[in-house]
C-alpha cells in the first residue's frame, strides 16, 4: 500500500505520468509518418512536463522554482530545437507554448480554464497541435482530428472526477453524467472512424483496441471513484495506441 502511495506521490502527482502518457500518443503519430526521432521526444516530454508543472504550482510556495525551472526547460528545449530541427519548428513550438499559457495563467484577468465548457475542447487542440504540426514536416488534417477527438474525450471523465469542486461550468454540472459519457463516446467513435480509414492498417488496428479500452473506463467514471482511476486509468489510454502497437509488432 504504501509503495502505491510512493508511486502515485513520484510519478503520477509529479506530473511525469500525465507527461509520459502525451509524449507516448505523440510518438505513435511520429511512428506512422516516419518522423521518429529521439531529440523531437525529448522535446515533448519537456515541453508538456514543465507546462502541467506550470499549470499545478504557479499559485504554490514553490512557484518560483517552477519558474527558473521552465526557464531552463525552455532553454534546453530551443537548444534541441536549434541544434536538429529548424526555425519553423521553432516557432510552431512558441506557438504551443503560447497557447498552454492561455490556458491558465496566474498573470491573466482571463483564461481559458475560466470559460465555461471550453477547456475540453482547448486541451484537445493543443495536444492536437504536437501530433499534426509540431512533430511533422507539414500540418495533418486527419491526425488533427484523430487526437482532437480523442483527447478531448479523454479529459471529459476528468470533468465528471471534478464536478463537485468546479467553479466554471462543465459539460457534467450542465447536462448530467451520463450525458457528458455520450460526448464522450460519441468523440471516441469519431476519432476512431477517422483512424480506421486514414492510419495505416497496424496503427489503425493498435488505435481501434485503445478505443474499446477507452470506452470502458468512460463507461466506469463516476465522481465518486478514487482520483486514481482517472490520473492513472483514463490517463494511460493516451499511450495506449502506442503500447498495443508495441505488442503488435513485436508478439
Amino acid at each position: 500500500m504504501n509503495i502505491l502511495k510512493i508511486l502515485k506521490k513520484s510519478v503520477i502527482d509529479s506530473q511525469v505520468y500525465v507527461s509520459l502518457m502525451g509524449t507516448l500518443f505523440a510518438v505513435f503519430f511520429m511512428k506512422e509518418q516516419n518522423t521518429f526521432r529521439l531529440p523531437t521526444i525529448l522535446l515533448i516530454f519537456i515541453t508538456y512536463f514543465s507546462g502541467y508543472l506550470y499549470t499545478k504550482y504557479q499559485y504554490t510556495r514553490h512557484f518560483f522554482k517552477i519558474l527558473v525551472l521552465n526557464a531552463v526547460a525552455g532553454v534546453v528545449c530551443a537548444f534541441l530545437i536549434i541544434h536538429n530541427h529548424n526555425e519553423i519548428r521553432l516557432l510552431k513550438w512558441f506557438v504551443i507554448v503560447v497557447l498552454g499559457l492561455l490556458y491558465n495563467s496566474f498573470f491573466l484577468d482571463v483564461y481559458i480554464r475560466k470559460i465555461p465548457l471550453l477547456k475540453v475542447f482547448y486541451v484537445g487542440l493543443v495536444w492536437a497541435l504536437v501530433n499534426c504540426w509540431l512533430t511533422l514536416p507539414e500540418f495533418s488534417l486527419p491526425i488533427f482530428l484523430i487526437s482532437f477527438f480523442y483527447i478531448t474525450a479523454l479529459v471529459l471523465p476528468f470533468d465528471i472526477r471534478d464536478m463537485n469542486s468546479d467553479t466554471v461550468k462543465t459539460f457534467p454540472m450542465l447536462i448530467g453524467i451520463q450525458n457528458t459519457k455520450y460526448i464522450a463516446y460519441g468523440l471516441v467513435f469519431i476519432s476512431s472512424l477517422i483512424g480506421i480509414f486514414y492510419l495505416k492498417p497496424i496503427y489503425a488496428a493498435s488505435f481501434f483496441l485503445s478505443t474499446i479500452i477507452t470506452y470502458i473506463l468512460i463507461y466506469f467514471s463516476e465522481n465518486k471513484r478514487d482520483d486514481t482511476y482517472f490520473s492513472f486509468g483514463v490517463e494511460t489510454c493516451s499511450a495506449l495506441p502506442f503500447l498495443f502497437l508495441l505488442i503488435m509488432e513485436y508478439f
